[in-house]
This record gives C-alpha cells, sequence and structure tokens, in this order.
C-alpha cells in the first residue's frame, strides 16, 4: 500500500471502518493519487500574501504554510487548500527526515511572495517550519504530496 492510500485510510476512513465495506475501500483507493514535486523554503517576512493580503490571522497558528508554485497556483484558486507533503529525496544524501508527513495550508504564491525562494521554479515553498519538519537541509528537495 502506497503512503498516499495510508494517509487517506489514516485520515479519512479509519473512522468509518465499521460502516464500509471492503469494496468500497478499494474503489476510493482507485481515485487517490499523489504528485510529485519540488519544494524550497521561504523565511519571514511572510505578509502581505498574495492570498490573504496584510490578514496575518490566516496563517496556520503551527507555521505550517506554503506558497504555492505556478504549477498549483490555479490562478489563484489554490488559496487555502491544504496539502500532506513529504520529502522522498534530495540531492544532499539523508536530508528528508524518515516518516515525516506534514499538512500545509497555501497562502500564497511563489511568484510575487515578498520572501523568495531558495529555489525558484519549485512546486511548492515551503515556511521555515515546514521545511525543518520534513527535511534537514536548506536548499530544494523532491516531495510527494496529496491534496
Amino acid at each position: 500500500m502506497s503512503w498516499c492510500h495510508r494517509m487517506m485510510l489514516k485520515s479519512k476512513l479509519l473512522p468509518l471502518l465499521p460502516w464500509i465495506s471492503l469494496s468500497l475501500i478499494s474503489t476510493l483507493f482507485m481515485v487517490v493519487r499523489c504528485e510529485v514535486g519540488t519544494a524550497s523554503m521561504y523565511n519571514p517576512p511572510y505578509t502581505p500574501s498574495a492570498c490573504y493580503g496584510n490578514d496575518a490571522s490566516q496563517f496556520p497558528s503551527s507555521n505550517l504554510f506554503a506558497a504555492a508554485g505556478e504549477g498549483i497556483w490555479d490562478n489563484g484558486a489554490a488559496c487555502g487548500r491544504q496539502y500532506l507533503v513529504r520529502c522522498i529525496s534530495a540531492t544532499i544524501p539523508r536530508a528528508c527526515i524518515p516518516g515525516q508527513t506534514i499538512q500545509v495550508r497555501i497562502i500564497d504564491r511563489a511568484q510575487t511572495s515578498i520572501s523568495r525562494p531558495t529555489r525558484i521554479g519549485t512546486t511548492m515553498v515551503l515556511s521555515d517550519t515546514a521545511f525543518a519538519t520534513i527535511a534537514n537541509q536548506i536548499s530544494s528537495i523532491n516531495i510527494e504530496f496529496q491534496q
């Protein structure tokens, strides 16, 4: 069972298992899909954001948030979306923290953020807190993510 399937089962289906048939679970797993992309990091200041302007109350108190790269920006529709993200590889050996998965909320657009990403053109630009939770480096990592 892939990471995406395990995460969906854990987060969405586990409380419902007594009422769901095995065939329904199999059908649901067929529509679950992880995307693969890259992530880099950006540092404060994070406001104003392309999604919420100067309203800092829209930023998660956990500091687990991200700016959307052009591939997922979707003409602003990405604002507020939440993604499960994990590091799958990096150029630096052992940079990914094994078993760490985070949930981030999109609060900004990478292309227009005030704080510049550590690498241009990435799928997601994670806050420094989010990045440090899944990786031990400051550059760019390969990620697997699911909305």
